[in-house]
């Protein structure tokens, strides 16, 4: 596992904020010198250790908790990670032995909860929970690492972690390779994605800044919360009454330690992700916040691998 320095978490702090952020730009903001954080940013990237993908939403989101037969759990996650519509999968303890995020077409849930999920190796059984809006996304996650004056130069309202789940619009052949571009690596100059896409150097800039800004593909920097040094990941499964949930929702999103908010039908009303240095910092955030007044209960499951963060499929620790 990396574990990032002060200037890498800068600089991987950047990019969270601007997943296109030019590295002039980025160290004008940080005060240090162009070549040093194009040199630092670009090995961060060839190594992996971070990673600017961007994601096609869809109208249509589930979360699925699933429980496996004895021995199939890593099975079953890499199966799951496999599967193009899959944001996140992780493995998890609790009730559930592994957790996955699916984006689909509405026409398309029935096959997909119904025929393909129960097809899964090793699957016992599977609760599902549509997501109704979010709170936060993972793109939306911003850990204290920058001042704010900083942050407010580096922000993108390109980028900006909308709630709303934005029905796709009917794109061109060339915006369709633009995004999917963009998917495989969302730091593509314009040149080369003009070059890709068969279209002038300004008519790619237009293009991608237009899709990004409607909410046709989303760009994140994706990056195991370890390397920041927060080595506990949890997923929060809350109930909360209906007068609640919205202002819940709103106070988790306005935390650095959460990575993600959303609001679900079913059992549970919210389902957040959490990231901290320890247990101790767990306990405490679950006990001693100010959301946790307006939660009727918190199960909690403990992350135990990320086998596919942002539709990006991780390497082995």
């Amino acid at each position: 596992m990396v574990v990032f320095d002060a200037l890498e978490r800068q600089i991987v702090a950047a990019l969270q904020l601007d997943p296109r952020c030019p590295w002039r730009k980025m160290a004008a903001a940080l005060g240090e010198a162009e070549r040093t954080v194009a040199r630092r940013g670009s090995q961060l990237l060839e190594s992996g250790a971070v990673a600017v993908v961007g994601i096609r939403p869809k109208p249509a989101v589930v979360l699925v908790q699933m429980r496996c037969l004895p021995g199939t759990v890593r099975a079953a996650a890499h199966a799951l990670g496999q599967r193009a519509d899959t944001t996140f999968v992780y493995t998890t303890t609790g009730a559930g032995d592994c957790v996955a995020e699916i984006l689909t077409e509405p026409s398309r849930m029935g096959d997909v909860l119904s025929d393909e999920l129960p097809a899964t190796i090793g699957l016992r059984d599977a609760t599902s929970y549509p997501v109704l809006r979010y709170f936060r996304t993972i793109r939306g996650w911003r850990p204290e690492i920058l001042p704010n004056d900083q942050a407010d130069v580096l922000r993108s309202s390109l980028t900006r972690d909308s709630g709303s789940l934005v029905p796709r619009q009917e794109l061109s052949r060339q915006d369709h390779e633009i995004v999917d571009a963009l998917c495989a690596d969302g730091r593509m100059s314009f040149e080369a994605l003009g070059r890709r896409v068969g279209v002038s150097e300004a008519t790619a800039r237009r293009r991608t800044e237009w899709l990004l800004a409607n909410n046709q593909v989303h760009l994140r920097a994706i990056l195991e919360p370890a390397s920041f040094g927060l080595n506990v990941e949890a997923l929060l499964w809350i109930r909360a009454s209906p007068q609640h949930v919205e202002q819940v929702g709103k106070s988790l999103a306005e935390l650095p330690t959460v990575r993600y908010a959303a609001a679900i039908a079913g059992d549970y009303q919210i389902m957040a992700d959490v990231t901290v240095q320890d247990m101790a910092a767990l306990y405490s955030f679950i006990t001693d916040s100010a959301w946790a007044q307006n939660a009727v209960t918190v199960d909690v499951s403990i992350l135990l691998d990320a086998g596919k963060r942002g539709g990006r499929v991780m390497r082995s620790r």
